[in-house]
């Protein structure tokens, strides 16, 4: 075999085989936090539990999407950048889902059948955060929009600080009014995976921000 032969069969066939994938799995967070919001602001119960159901199908889903970036990395020798970077950006929007689908979880198994107002704004920030996750995704492929990818990190970070906000608020307020003892606990819980999944949502608009900085 000569060496032109072994080079290309170490090349990719499609090299932006990484970018639908990423598409698909920001596609599928924000489809999440379409339903997480949808759930928390249903006054019935059995609605809430099939929308939670629903939210458990998507993240298998994202599981799905997340190996298959792992299995490309593993094939293709010529990546569209940094082979670490297409590793930590994957791992960010799975980390989304995971909290989303561990916010759900813990809401479910709690038994919480009255949602307060911060867990359902750090529903809304996650949606929001996800929204433009995904937006910064698909500008990706075309790296000459920094702008617009620039612009999406931004406004991710922002949301990220309101979350912060949003968590710190409402933690203390449990402490200084709630008397139930397994109230607080269950109810820090939540928050605490919901402002998590907006902390990866500002890790995966990091990793962005550095491809930028890699490739311009």
């Amino acid at each position: 075999m000569s060496l032109n032969s072994i080079f290309q069969y170490f090349v990719p066939k499609d090299k932006k085989v990484f970018f639908p994938l990423f598409e698909q799995a920001a596609s599928n967070v924000v489809a999440m936090a379409t339903v997480l919001v949808e759930a928390v602001n249903t006054n019935n119960t059995a609605t809430r539990e099939e929308l939670f159901k629903q939210i458990d199908k998507l993240e298998n889903k994202g599981d799905e999407i997340t190996h298959q970036v792992y299995l490309e990395l593993g094939k293709n020798f010529i990546t569209p950048f940094d082979r670490e970077d297409i590793h930590a950006l994957a791992s960010a929007i799975d980390d989304v889902a995971d909290n989303i689908q561990g916010s759900a979880n813990r809401m479910l198994l709690y038994r919480i059948e009255e949602v307060n107002e911060p867990i359902s704004k750090l529903s809304e920030l996650i949606l929001q955060a996800s929204i433009d996750l995904e937006k910064a995704v698909r500008e990706l492929k075309d790296l000459r929009n920094v702008r617009n990818i620039a612009d999406s990190c931004i406004r991710i970070n922002s949301v990220e600080n309101q979350a912060d906000y949003v968590f710190d608020r409402a933690v203390a307020d449990l402490f200084l009014y709630e008397k139930d003892a397994l109230k607080v606990i269950k109810h820090k819980e939540i928050l605490a995976a919901l402002e998590t999944a907006t902390d990866m949502c500002e890790d995966a608009a990091n990793v962005m921000e550095s491809i930028l900085v890699k490739n311009a």
